[in-house]
């Protein structure tokens, strides 16, 4: 493939797409992606017409962009189609896109926002969200990945612990956000594992399947959350939980344990309880202490300091909350629950009020206040 020659082309066929009526940042999201599908294609076959090539790839990267938008809300409105278990598909050209922009010279954190937007396309809002960063700087930090991505060879194999980060994140988005992308994400990593024979990366998919598995329970009619411990466990899918808890037997007999097969024994304990209070939670902390060790995650602290909460009661719970960082996005949410378990109902609904009011999210947001309020109430009763 000649690179000098794609260089050379990209401003002329961004140029074609903006006398189309295409806005300029648009057009070099539509030239990028066209880039990405040329480094597949071309070295096999490059076409006789370049030019006219990217430009008509690039236009039809500009429809297909614009039509997932007008029907975004038709897609939210259909009824969900659980990903079916069994083999996996055949390698597609998605899952090669994906080890592309996961380029050794890019770092992760780019890696990961370049893929989610030319791949899973995502907006940078919602990738800035993901990151818990400013929309600008997601803006900047895209834009120098597409910059570097122009400028190599597509010849090296992506990096794999990337690839899980980016599929991850992008089941993350579809699971929780405005996105629904949770079984493509499912999709693609079943091909993953099928192709790679890796422990992490099934453990990875045994992570998604648990997750999934409890998707119908997580919201109630009116779309406000269900907290797992009210969560009605017959609605879980038991197959997606069979399959799972399989999928992490077999990873976790390999003994390298990584941290994706420390989350998904979580999940699978969850899994596991017949009712809430039957939950395992001294081997849950085990579990969070395992993937401290392999992480460091001040995440993984706070869910820890729950679970200690669960185990060992409420004091020994805020006693480990306290050494999180305060200011660690739901630790407000986390130490109200405590408090609440506790018995200090006045503290708690200030903080599930203080706790709301910098939800990451409308549907954290509307949980969290009504906590507050069913505290508050309770308390004028």
């Amino acid at each position: 493939m000649d690179e000098l020659l794609l260089r050379e082309l990209t401003p002329a066929v961004i140029g074609v797409l903006t006398r189309r009526g295409v806005d300029f940042a648009t057009a070099e999201d539509a030239v990028q992606e066209a880039l990405i599908q040329a480094a597949l294609t071309w070295p096999d076959r490059q076409p006789t017409d370049p030019k006219g090539w990217l430009v008509t790839v690039a236009w039809r990267k500009f429809l297909d962009a614009r039509r997932s938008e007008i029907s975004r809300r038709d897609r939210e409105q259909r009824v969900e189609v659980e990903p079916p278990p069994g083999p996996a598909e055949t390698a597609d050209d998605t899952l090669q896109l994906f080890f592309l922009c996961a380029h050794p010279s890019l770092t992760p954190a780019s890696a990961v926002a370049l893929t989610l937007r030319a791949v899973g396309g995502l907006t940078t809002r919602q990738i800035a969200q993901a990151y818990l960063v400013p929309e600008a700087t997601m803006a900047q930090r895209i834009s120098r990945a597409k910059r570097t991505v122009a400028d190599v060879r597509f010849d090296q194999p992506g990096d794999l612990a990337t690839v899980r980060r980016v599929l991850y994140l992008v089941f993350n988005e579809g699971y929780t956000g405005d996105v629904d992308l949770a079984a493509e994400a499912i999709r693609l990593t079943r091909q993953l594992a099928s192709m790679t024979d890796d422990e992490e990366t099934a453990g990875l998919l045994a992570l998604m399947l648990l997750h999934h598995a409890r998707r119908p329970a997580r919201t109630r009619r009116d779309g406000s959350l269900v907290p797992l411990a009210e969560q009605d466990r017959s609605r879980w899918d038991t197959s997606l939980i069979a399959e799972g808890v399989a999928i992490l037997q077999k990873a976790l007999a390999r003994d390298r344990l990584g941290e994706f097969q420390a989350q998904a024994a979580i999940a699978a304990l969850h899994a596991d309880a017949p009712r809430a209070e039957e939950t395992d939670w001294v081997q849950i902390v085990g579990w969070y202490d395992e993937l401290l060790r392999l992480t460091g995650s001040p995440v993984v602290e706070l869910n820890r300091a729950v679970a200690i909460g669960e185990a060992d009661g409420p004091v020994a719970g805020l006693a480990a909350l306290a050494t999180v960082d305060p200011g660690l996005p739901r630790h407000t949410a986390a130490s109200a629950y405590l408090h609440e378990k506790a018995g200090d109902l006045r503290t708690a609904a200030q903080l599930y009020a203080d706790a709301a009011r910098s939800a990451p999210n409308l549907a954290e947001r509307h949980h969290l206040t009504l906590q507050a309020a069913r505290i508050s109430q309770s308390l004028r009763a």
